[in-house]
């Protein structure tokens, strides 16, 4: 999605609404207004107005917003009405656990591989998705056409494997090692550290 001068403020809250959106179309809700999406989200009505904007707007005034038109309409924006090829580096306990994430497939991410240069881990499998030594990687994402790659490795190996990733095709990073990736500027990192995450909440518990 091209952000067009949106904040990423904005941007950062788009994924809040598809997942609510969704929620309430498998609960048969056929519209909502930005009051009732307020209350459920704690969202300020005028915000929610102001995001959808953004965008064109999506509501009728005195109807509100129709749930299943929104949803695939935020579903668009964010890329969701595509299919994603990911491979997971590192089969580690955090890699294990985002392969064995039945949910990812249903929002369009497939994940076609899992490498690890540990050779204990070779050849099993983790949800039927085969460990795969590390010299498979580039010819991996190049022959199955991978545009993401999920890093769950230390640091210290985090920003070669990153341009392994790239020169095989790959276009997003989804990075959890503690890193910054110096990358080409077509390809694009989210970075997330647990840790920072964690410490935001002990913040807010003082």
């Amino acid at each position: 999605m091209e952000d067009k001068g949106i904040s990423q403020a904005v941007i950062a809250r788009l994924p809040r609404y598809y997942r609510y959106l969704g929620e309430l179309s498998d609960e048969g809700v056929e519209r909502i207004s930005s009051g009732e999406l307020s209350d459920l989200m704690h969202v300020t009505a005028s915000q929610i107005r102001q995001d959808f904007n953004h965008f064109g707007g999506f509501g009728q005034q005195g109807y509100g917003y129709n749930v299943a038109y929104l949803y695939q309409q935020i579903g668009t924006i964010l890329g969701m009405d595509q299919t994603h090829k990911l491979v997971i580096v590192g089969a580690g306990n955090l890699g294990c656990a985002l392969a064995k994430y039945g949910n990812f497939e249903r929002r369009g991410f497939l994940i076609e591989g899992l490498f690890d240069r540990d050779e204990k881990l070779i050849g099993k499998k983790v949800r039927g998705i085969e460990i795969r030594p590390m010299e498979q990687l580039e010819s991996f994402v190049k022959d199955h056409k991978i545009d993401i790659g999920v890093l769950t490795i230390p640091k210290t190996e985090a920003v070669a494997v990153s341009k392994r990733l790239v020169a095989g095709g790959v276009r997003g990073i989804w990075n959890f090692a503690h890193v910054d990736l110096d990358l080409p500027k077509d390809v694009k990192v989210e970075n997330v550290h647990l840790s920072d995450s964690l410490m935001r909440l002990a913040y807010a518990m003082q």
